[in-house]
């Protein structure tokens, strides 16, 4: 398996980026994978989601690799999670765009460091999981530059799906400018809300779109899936018996059985 580095991204904020990127990596070491979560959105939010400070230790940060003060491997912290290491994020990091505007090869820097960690057998993580910004900004084309694959929450709301549309047109120029191997994995619907005709409306739209892309499973609005944050754990260690946690648990098979080995008749 070498399609190790996976962007969570949508450039709408509040679709459940951070969300998803929690739960897939808590619930993808509770398949005994050992996982890198890149905190690459300014707000800091997986960060503290993962129960880690996004005000203290500042050097200890992507910005100071994004800017060449330290090299990936300096800034890799542990959670309190087993096999879960993360890279955090603070607000220093939206400087970054005006910072590095001389630097032709800036997009590739971060495909450039993720290369050390990759090449490096005792990191050796299962997956390298990026939580991107909620723009189509400097920070989201180092994590499409530096992707295999994206993972795209999608809120089962209007106009979800035109957000989409400017999201494929900026993937679609990476593809042929930078990163000619990135490819959507799938679509996950969040925010489902089964009483509210809408949510099946753009579910049916997406899926007649999307095709397989999407992934059968969808992520209904959960109260305690929003609470589970502000106690820095996810949701699936919050309250693993609530929809919010079936639904993340059985994304995540979902996701592990995207990797099974069928591809090998080929």
């Amino acid at each position: 398996m070498d399609k190790k580095i996976i962007s969570v991204i949508n450039q709408k904020g509040g679709v459940g980026k951070t969300t998803t990127i929690i739960n897939l990596a808590a619930g993808l070491t509770m398949k005994g994978k050992k996982i890198l979560v890149i905190d690459l959105d300014p707000q800091g939010n997986a960060t503290t989601g993962l129960g880690l400070s996004n005000t203290e230790n500042s050097e200890l940060t992507i910005y100071s690799v994004l800017n060449g003060n330290k090299k990936i491997s300096e800034v890799v912290q542990p959670t309190k999670f087993e096999n879960l290491n993360l890279v955090t994020s603070n607000v220093d990091l939206s400087g970054l765009e005006v910072e590095t505007a001389g630097d032709s090869r800036r997009a590739f820097k971060l495909k450039d460091e993720l290369g050390s960690i990759l090449n490096d057998s005792r990191a050796s993580y299962d997956y390298i999981l990026i939580d991107c910004p909620p723009s189509l900004s400097l920070l989201t084309i180092m994590a499409l530059v530096a992707s295999d694959e994206l993972v795209v929450p999608l809120q089962t709301e209007f106009f979800a799906l035109e957000g989409l549309t400017q999201l494929m047109k900026t993937i679609e120029r990476i593809k042929s400018n930078l990163n000619p191997s990135l490819n959507i994995r799938g679509i996950l619907l969040t925010m489902y809300d089964k009483r509210n005709k809408l949510s099946g409306e753009v579910e049916q739209e997406a899926r007649n779109y999307f095709k397989e892309k999407v992934y059968q499973t969808v992520v209904p609005r959960n109260v305690r899936l929003s609470e589970a944050p502000s106690h820095g754990v996810p949701v699936l260690l919050y309250d693993k018996s609530c929809p919010g946690s079936k639904s993340y648990f059985n994304f995540t098979d979902e996701f592990l059985n995207q990797d099974k080995p069928v591809e090998s008749a080929a």
